[in-house]
């Protein structure tokens, strides 16, 4: 049963959506099914790579991707987040083109500059410009509902059609069952997520009034990482920051170490744990701790849960929104509007 949330500061309706993750990860799965026995996906012969484009919210859908479905894949993926797409971009690549307003500018720019240079381009968007481009050129697209109060409450719904669409070309065989798998392991631990005196609650009011460094590995644990600090800037509009092992051990931490011993507590090092890091990984973690933990003010874990890399992953981002909004809650802060990157849209299209 849905929580109360009616007392807490919430314009938009951000618990709620966040919430229903893991009913939006089955409905759209079941949405998706549908879609790909219509929709004119191109032909995995001659696919050299595949390149996702999107941005904030929607660029998350690549991460999830590379982190979910290249273990598997036999070409390569890669994230644009931008304007451009590589020179490599040709009539080998197939390009995802992600977008929840269908209006992201980057995106728009991206796909068609990736049309151009004779990519197979396959569309998730809502209504805009993405989505009248993707009619106009008669390519794929799944079509978002326009109801979902925020892109970042709509991972759920941009993520699965293109594991689904790289099932039904024969690139990633069992992206159905994976998900399937993540909508019960995503069920499963709401309640924990969403409980007052639940883990998420927990990490927050650990956290406190500090900075968190959110740290974890390899790609699952670098898109879940990167989805909790975003989701931290803009649920709870504080300050945040991700990276990733065994990298933040060649420089990061020394940082940590070198700053004043009184200013400690201004940082929580939060690591996100998953079954996929590699064995040295976890004893970079014991080692770090030991060595820098008087630089920072605590050090948390968390850990996934679920079978496979999909389950972990959103698990620990379903985790990651929850402490976002605790976050919020604990400071008196609406999640939902984001008026800083309102401003900054309206004063682009100023010029």
């Amino acid at each position: 049963m849905i929580p109360n949330f009616a007392t807490v500061l919430d314009s938009l309706n951000m618990w709620e959506a966040t919430w229903a993750f893991p009913d939006l990860v089955s409905q759209t799965a079941s949405a998706a099914a549908s879609w790909v026995t219509e929709a004119k996906l191109p032909p995995k012969e001659r696919i050299e790579h595949i390149v996702v484009l999107g941005m904030g919210g929607s660029g998350v859908v690549g991460d999830v991707l590379v982190a979910a479905a290249s273990p598997y894949l036999s070409v390569p993926v890669l994230v644009v987040k931008s304007y451009e797409v590589p020179a490599f971009v040709s009539e080998s690549s197939l390009v995802f083109a992600v977008s929840f307003s269908g209006n992201t500018e980057e995106t728009v720019e991206a796909a068609t500059e990736a049309q151009g240079a004779g990519a197979k381009l396959v569309v998730v968007s809502g209504p805009g410009e993405l989505q009248a481009f993707a009619h106009r050129a008669e390519l794929p697209c799944f079509e978002l509902e326009s109801n979902i109060p925020q892109p970042r409450a709509a991972l759920g719904a941009m993520a699965v059609p293109p594991l689904f669409a790289l099932e039904a070309m024969g690139l990633f065989p069992g992206a159905s069952s994976w998900v399937d798998e993540a909508v019960t392991q995503l069920r499963a631990r709401r309640e924990e997520c969403f409980s007052p005196s639940g883990i998420a609650a927990d990490i927050a009011n650990r956290i406190g009034s500090s900075i968190p460094l959110i740290e974890s590995s390899r790609n699952l644990g670098a898109a879940a990482a990167l989805r909790w600090k975003t989701q931290i800037n803009e649920n709870a509009k504080r300050a945040a920051f991700s990276s990733v092992y065994p990298e933040l051990c060649h420089n990061e931490v020394v940082g940590w170490k070198g700053h004043p011993r009184e200013s400690a507590s201004a940082f929580t090092l939060v690591n996100l744990r998953h079954d996929t890091e590699h064995p040295q990984v976890a004893r970079r973690m014991e080692l770090v701790g030991q060595l820098a933990g008087d630089g920072v003010g605590a050090i948390l874990e968390v850990h996934a849960e679920g079978e496979g890399e999909l389950s972990q992953l959103l698990d620990l981002i379903m985790i990651g929104d929850a402490v976002s909004l605790f976050l919020a809650a604990n400071d008196g802060i609406d999640p939902g509007p984001v008026t800083v990157l309102d401003e900054l849209k309206v004063r682009l299209r100023r010029g």
